[in-house]
């Protein structure tokens, strides 16, 4: 094969690549590098998604027995509690929010000031807080008082989780914030949100309604439905996080055909540590740094949209890639805006923007 290779394209596509090339930087080299980069900025190769999948799972799905133990202690109150479903917005309803705003715990949500933002900004859209977050968000200012369509939600099984509603604060706020709840959560987790006040609603996280009549999803559907909520409980994906889970949330329970994200990186910034990284994902560094077939799950890409370098490992890889599709796939009245500034959401129906152009645009 020739050293070089000559080919044609029209006029106009060469001039969008010239734009490109500048856009992203590589306005003083060579071509080459830049195709290199785009052709590499895939992270999820199709030989490597089974691999993936199995990593994903062996992280997140090793406690399904804790799962059923968590539902079955739950029950009872999710018979008495309401259904996520008492949210919705009623048809007749005139005063629909017609946005909302999902705030995940990505590091640039400190690096660009967005709460400070949004605190002092005149929003009257929903807000949507990631469990993690609901501490840190009360605390600068984005209280109920101000914005009073305030959620929270949770949607992980694990007991830590307590932690971030075990604060004085979330109890001078509580009997104000509506809380959107898993029927798998640990039993201490919403307990602790009840004592806060919150008012708690079911909802089903999806993860094996694949299985169909002997899948736990279906199972446990049937069981919410001896009792009171005789239409069931509504029903979620969730992509292995509450972030994405929060922004199904906007758009399906609360009807909201804007869905602004901040705080949603799903990826690590490129000067962030290995050992971290590792952690995150439960792989030994060693084993990264001296496996060659480990770098396959740990992409470096550029994204365009907000001119930055971020690092996925295989858990965001995971997350980021279901994200992305789930967008992809949603009905078209919904419109997604990735006001993080930074991370990997970027590409086909999603819109990328600072959060200051989001607050001046979509306040209303």
């Amino acid at each position: 094969m020739p050293k070089d290779t000559e080919f044609s394209i029209s006029k106009s596509t060469f001039e969008k690549l010239q734009l490109l090339k500048k856009k992203m930087g590589f306005d003083e080299k060579g071509w080459d590098d830049l195709f290199n980069l785009l052709l590499n900025s895939n992270p999820v190769q199709e030989p490597h998604k089974n691999d993936l999948e199995k990593i994903f799972e062996k992280s997140h799905y090793k406690n399904y027995e804790e799962w059923v133990t968590n539902f079955a202690l739950n029950l009872n109150y999710i018979w008495k509690e309401l259904s996520a479903k008492e949210l919705e917005p009623s048809k007749n309803d005139k005063e629909v929010i017609k946005s909302a705003i999902v705030i995940g715990a990505g590091p640039s949500i400190k690096k660009h000031r967005h709460l400070e933002l949004l605190a002092c900004s005149d929003y009257v859209g929903s807000i949507i807080c990631t469990d993690r977050m609901l501490i840190p968000i009360l605390k600068a200012g984005i209280t109920p008082d101000k914005f009073s369509n305030f959620y929270v939600v949770t949607i992980d099984p694990v007991q830590l989780l307590k932690k971030f509603y075990d604060d004085e604060i979330v109890d001078l706020y509580g009997n104000k914030i509506k809380g959107i709840f898993s029927t798998i959560i640990h039993p201490s987790v919403v307990e602790r949100a009840r004592q806060a006040g919150i008012r708690i609603h079911w909802l089903h996280s999806l993860f094996d309604y694949n299985e169909g009549k002997k899948s736990f999803n279906q199972i446990s559907a049937l069981m919410v439905r001896a009792q009171n909520h005789k239409s069931g409980l509504p029903a979620i994906q969730t992509g292995g996080n509450v972030g994405t889970a929060s922004w199904f949330v906007a758009w399906q329970i609360l009807k909201c055909s804007v869905v602004g994200l901040i705080g949603i990186n799903h990826s690590w910034d490129e000067d962030d540590h290995w050992e971290s990284i590792a952690d995150h994902c439960k792989i030994p560094l060693e084993s990264i740094k001296n496996n060659p077939e480990y770098k396959k799950f740990f992409p470096e890409i550029y994204n365009p949209e907000f001119n930055c370098n971020c690092v996925l490992d295989p858990i965001f890889l995971y997350y980021s890639e279901a994200l992305k599709e789930f967008i992809s796939r949603s009905p078209s009245r919904v419109k997604t805006i990735n006001a993080t500034e930074g991370g990997c959401i970027f590409g086909n129906r999603i819109t990328c923007t600072t959060f200051e152009e989001f607050l001046k645009n979509y306040k209303n």
